[in-house]
């Protein structure tokens, strides 16, 4: 196959292996990317360990801005969440269930998957930085624990955002516009810009500045009970609420959908959302910019200095009520809005001494995050939703008990600060060995105040709650405005040390071995106030076990002690002072053999870890003294969880260089599995961490590329998954999903496949055409089975049900005391997140200067169920974009 003026000016901008030019006589061949997945510069297909890359310009053709565009071509990768800037990423299906986006900043896990920014680790429980991918030279992707190199949150494997650095070589600048239009949404627009410039022969800058405001698709309709809004029901205030309510199936029976019953009469009230109902009400818009400086001191040490600073706006919601007609309606009785910025300031120092490379390496995020969010749903979830939304119980007649207006908001105000510092050296003597060595410091604060509305303001016209304790909180303590009836008002701090090695030996000139290391030392400190617990005193009295602080907490010293000695209460890692202190060595083996200069064959072991997390209310006894709850006490903390994996993996070019096929087979156990949960009614009105038990996953990535002609290039990767709890904590027996069963969030087989055809035009303009089809399959939504109680309070909320599809996994389901609405016991199951295609096509023309381009994202215009959120008690699906066409147009200046 002879290379073609076409190919070789082209094909270099291809999927996530570009093609490489070579010469007249030569055949083509697939270009490799040079990632830096070890800390080391080295060929992605040199590289031991599995790694997946898109380069920039692979990027730019696949119209991907952010990192949910890009999951779309990773099948291993899971991007789970509610909205823009509200998402978690799993990575081979080790998920597990997060606390909702109202208590991410306050009690959440620790991310599985780390994400970096360059060298900056910028990962957030339940809110990863959203960071737009605007001149960006590759995204990495490593799956698998990575914990030795890249440290805590690296459980289950590691993502990393390269972006472009300034360059010495000479000017350069570009600018891209994209305008698209979504079947019944609105119009989306984008900006993007860069320029570079050596300013002298030393120093050079690069600037990339972006706008692009995503148009909304999803309407807050009209709130109409009885045709499928929200009606509102008092046998589920009632029985979440310890029964309290006299005869609340009389009151359902006269609530406004019943014939001749008006809202002034009606025994429960419906909320209105009259003045709230719009079309396209869930925009986002991206802005920021980068700024990068480098210095070069000499030619053996140079400074890069950056700055991002990015600002996402949302209104509304991603979801839509599976209770009313269509697949773009919600209901929303409070605004919906979220403000989240930050600014990166990153800085790079490197040396290249005679035998050894240096690296200093450090970064500042300030991140604030302001939210406004609908909290109706908690009157159908919360253990007081009685109390603060109905007039009942003494010197109340049966016949006048009645529930008021469920109008509920959130409203949060988040500081996030994180500092970074690492330090770290490669050998680079002409040796049989190599040594890659550093030190790492990181050391972060989540400052945070959370105010709830919950109570029905004509009940309560003054609430003027405050805290119960000072120490660590944000706010001035209270009062707070009239109508909050709860507040969250902590401080999050977690410093970290490490040191950390990797150390390679060449056994033959084909075969290596290599055994990486990390000790790390965590202290973890939360401090701060709800107004109902002082979390700063609670945790310390449960670290000094002092009676007389217990006392203080309202805890019974004697019934705590007995716990902590009997091993129910785990305390030996908590300090006097409140401090959480864990430290451990994990580690890293490899062997592999290079079978010659096209296949490398690896096998390796390796460690990752998730550290503890503190509970709010750890140590206090379950409310309900019933069935699987007798006895029961939050954990003080959640254990640190770990994965143990396994993997054999292949990297091999083919045919000369025209098939390359990487793929590794894994096998990962997971210990003491971390889950939020969420259990008013019978345990605490307070989310709080636990662990749920140990669970195996066995399965198969591999990723695909064939330079068919040398016009069309085909790339596809799938992933086969077998995730399975082996193990389940008694205390979670009959609540979560049970021994034998699949982990949440990940499906059994997922895959796509891409192609890319050139064809040449007259006067030195190309045109190309671009299709794409990804599959994901049927995935499990949370480790709770109480879909079957879920569904059952929407049929009575809404007066529907879902129609979302229930997969039953137990006979009964013992997370509840009640019975259902026919006085049937609950089953356990959890809601099935079924399959989806999505596919996409693209056709364009360019001359290496400019490109102008045609899409259509979405093209059957599938409705696709992302995640099914039951965050608010009863189940609303997040889905993507409809279908959208749009033209991208770009030019660039050399």
């Amino acid at each position: 196959m002879k290379k073609t003026q076409l190919s070789c000016a082209i094909l270099a901008a291809l999927a996530s292996s570009p093609v490489m030019a070579q010469e007249e006589s030569k055949n083509a061949k697939i270009e490799t990317i040079e990632v830096t997945a070890t800390k080391r510069t080295e060929s992605i297909q040199d590289v031991p360990v599995a790694v997946t890359a898109l380069n920039g310009e692979a990027l730019e053709n696949r119209g991907i801005d952010s990192f949910q565009d890009y999951v779309e071509f990773l099948p291993n990768v899971t991007f789970q969440g509610t909205g823009p800037g509200q998402n978690e990423i799993y990575i081979r299906g080790a998920a597990t269930t997060q606390s909702n986006i109202m208590l991410s900043s306050v009690q959440a896990l620790q991310p599985s998957v780390a994400f970096y920014l360059d060298e900056q680790p910028v990962s957030m429980a339940g809110r990863n930085l959203d960071i737009y991918a605007t001149d960006i030279s590759r995204i990495e992707v490593l799956p698998g624990p990575q914990g030795t190199l890249f440290g805590a949150s690296s459980q289950a494997g590691t993502v990393r955002m390269i972006t472009n650095k300034p360059d010495h070589s000479g000017f350069s600048a570009g600018v891209d516009t994209n305008i698209g239009f979504t079947k019944g949404g609105e119009m989306s627009n984008a900006v993007e810009a860069f320029f570079n410039l050596p300013l002298t022969d030393k120093l050079a800058v690069r600037v990339a500045a972006y706008n692009d405001r995503q148009g909304g698709w999803i309407d807050n309709v009209l709130n109409e009970p009885g045709e499928g809004g929200y009606i509102g029901s008092a046998q589920v205030i009632s029985r979440i609420s310890g029964g309290v309510l006299s005869d609340p199936a009389a009151m359902d029976a006269n609530r406004v959908n019943s014939d001749g019953v008006s809202s002034t009469d009606a025994s429960v009230v419906s909320p209105k959302n009259d003045s709230l109902v719009e079309e396209d009400f869930n925009d986002a818009i991206y802005s920021g910019a980068r700024v990068g400086l480098s210095y070069i001191f000499n030619d053996r040490w140079d400074l890069l200095i950056q700055h991002t600073q990015q600002t996402l706006d949302t209104e509304g919601v991603f979801s839509y009520d599976p209770n009313l007609d269509g697949e773009s309606s919600t209901n929303r009785f409070q605004p919906e809005e979220n403000k989240d910025e930050f600014g990166l300031t990153t800085w790079t120092l490197e040396g290249r001494m005679d035998k050894l490379d240096m690296v200093y390496t450090g970064g500042y995020l300030d991140r604030e995050i302001d939210t406004l969010a609908d909290y109706t749903g908690y009157t159908n979830g919360g253990l007081f939703s009685a109390f603060y939304v109905c007039s009942y119980g003494e010197g109340v007649a049966a016949e006048d008990e009645r529930c008021l207006d469920p109008t509920k908001f959130y409203r949060e105000d988040t500081t996030t600060t994180r500092s970074t510092h690492e330090l770290r050296f490669n050998t680079t003597m002409d040796t049989p060995w190599q040594v890659t060595a550093g030190l790492f410091y990181d050391d972060q604060e989540v400052a945070t105040v959370g105010q709830f509305k919950i109570p029905n303001t004509e009940l309560y016209p003054d609430m003027a709650r405050e805290l119960l304790g000072t120490e660590g909180i944000n706010s001035d303590g209270g009062p707070f405005p009239s109508e909050v009836g709860f507040v969250n008002d902590i401080t999050h701090t977690i410093e970290q040390i490490a040191v950390f090695g990797q150390f390679e030996y060449e056994l033959t000139e084909s075969l290596t071995a290599s055994v990486g290391a990390r000790w790390y030392q965590i202290d973890d400190e939360y401090k701060g106030s709800t107004t109902t617990v002082d979390v700063s005193r609670r945790v310390k009295a449960f670290g000094s076990q002092n009676p007389d602080e217990l006392t203080a907490v309202n805890e019974d010293p004697e019934a705590v002690l007995a716990a902590i000695d009997s091993g129910q209460l785990i305390v030996d890692d908590l300090g006097s002072d409140g401090v959480l202190t864990v430290d451990d060595t994990i580690f890293k083996f490899a062997l592999d053999w290079k079978v010659n200069d096209d296949v490398l064959l690896f096998a390796n072991y390796s460690e990752g870890f998730r550290p503890p997390v503190t509970n709010r209310v750890g140590g206090g006894l379950a409310s309900s003294q019933t069935g699987r709850f007798e006895n029961f006490r939050i954990p003080v903390y959640s254990l640190t969880d770990t994965l143990d994996n396994y993997e054999l993996g292949l990297k091999g070019d083919f045919l000369d260089g025209i098939l390359r096929v990487n793929a590794t087979a894994f096998y990962s156990e997971i210990s003491d599995l971390q889950t939020s949960r969420f259990d008013p009614t019978n345990i605490s009105f307070l989310v709080f961490t636990d662990n749920v038990g140990d669970a195996e996953i066995k399965g198969l990535d591999a990723d695909v590329t064939w330079l068919a002609t040398d016009d069309l290039v085909i790339n596809a990767a799938f992933s086969v998954l077998d995730t399975e709890l082996v193990s389940i904590n008694e205390e979670l027996q009959g609540i979560s999903a049970g021994v034998g069963a699949e982990l949440p969030y990940s499906a059994n087989f997922s895959g796509n496949i891409n192609a890319r055809y050139f064809f040449e035009m007259e006067e030195g303009r190309r045109g190309y055409v671009n299709g794409s089809v990804s599959y994901t399959g049927d995935r499990l939504a949370g480790m709770v089975m109480d879909a079957y109680v879920v569904e059952d309070a929407t049929q009575l909320i809404y007066g529907t049900g879902s129609g979302l599809e229930i997969q039953e996994e137990a006979a009964v389901y013992e997370g509840v005391t009640y019975a259902d609405r026919n006085g049937e016991t609950f089953r356990g199951g959890r809601y099935v997140q079924e399959s989806y295609f999505l596919a996409n096509v693209a056709v364009g023309v360019t001359n290496d200067e400019w490109k102008a381009e045609l899409y259509v994202d979405n093209v059957f215009d599938e409705s696709a169920i992302l995640n099914i959120d039951t965050q608010q008690f009863t189940p609303k699906v997040v889905t993507n974009r409809p279908r959208t066409v749009g033209v991208r147009l770009s030019y660039d200046f050399y």
